[in-house]
């Protein structure tokens, strides 16, 4: 967890007592912008229901993840479903208010070099898009009941690598995300039809235990706010398309960078 991040106060204290619990379904919780954004819903009342490839981290200080962690391999299609399957088991019938596609792989070469489209092998490129690119899809349509009956919000997680060559995100990765991109959007159009809304958050460089070597030097030349970004700020820009401040916003696609894009 980051240093900014905010450590989780007791739902019971912030949470309206007359107003139904609202649910969040998280993947990639289990680090950097995934916990932050675990910490932000949990802190305003949220029930959140976890999913990584990790068991639920036993030194982790959100007090109610254990019992709502599910761990499921998202690059594996017969995982994947078994998933949803018990994720929809969880909800028991009720409303899934909001879901956050938040886990991404991006594997490098030996010595933490950058993969290229010529050296990245095909084992690779699958796996990095069924884990970046087809998990999301496949989570959403198993969940559009649970969706629908909240008239809930989705929320890709995209990269500004899906926009432009980064030096470190490597090309399948980068080449997810920018399918990733393209996909909110189809979404928003099909899903926006059932009162869903499906949105996409574009990170830069956010200050995380992952950072490369060289981000420095990013942050001086690049971007414009002269810092990385925070998982916190993060979350807090996912927890506004998950609420009613964000009602009529659908298919967008937010860039969160310091204006690294500009």
């Amino acid at each position: 967890m980051s240093p900014e991040t905010p450590k989780a106060r007791p739902a019971t204290a912030l949470a309206d007592s007359n107003a139904p619990r609202r649910t969040l379904l998280l993947t990639g919780a289990s680090r950097g912008i995934g916990h932050a954004t675990v910490i932000r819903f949990s802190s305003a009342g949220w029930r959140v229901i976890t999913c990584s490839r990790h068991p639920f981290p036993e030194e982790c200080p959100w007090g109610a993840g254990p019992e709502d962690h599910i761990q499921i391999d998202l690059g594996d299609r017969a995982d994947t479903l078994r998933g949803i399957a018990e994720i929809r088991e969880r909800l028991d019938g009720g409303q899934l208010h909001a879901l956050v596609n938040n886990a991404a792989i991006s594997p490098k070469a030996a010595g933490g070099r950058r993969l290229g489209s010529i050296d990245t092998e095909m084992d690779t490129w699958e796996r990095v898009f069924h884990v970046n690119f087809f998990a999301p899809i496949m989570m959403a349509r198993g969940l559009i009941e649970e969706l629908k009956a909240a008239k809930g919000s989705v929320v890709n997680v995209t990269s500004i690598a899906g926009s432009r060559v980064h030096p470190f995100a490597g090309a399948a990765y980068a080449t997810s995300k920018a399918a990733l991109a393209s996909l909110t959007r189809e979404m928003a159009s099909d899903f926006g039809r059932i009162g869903v809304r499906v949105n996409s958050i574009a990170p830069g460089e956010i200050d995380t235990a992952i950072l490369s070597p060289g981000t420095e030097k990013i942050v001086e030349e690049d971007i414009p706010l002269r810092r990385l970004g925070t998982p916190d700020e993060v979350a807090k820009i996912i927890y506004v398309l998950c609420t009613e401040t964000s009602s009529y916003v659908n298919g967008a696609e937010i860039h969160i960078n310091g204006g690294q894009h500009v």
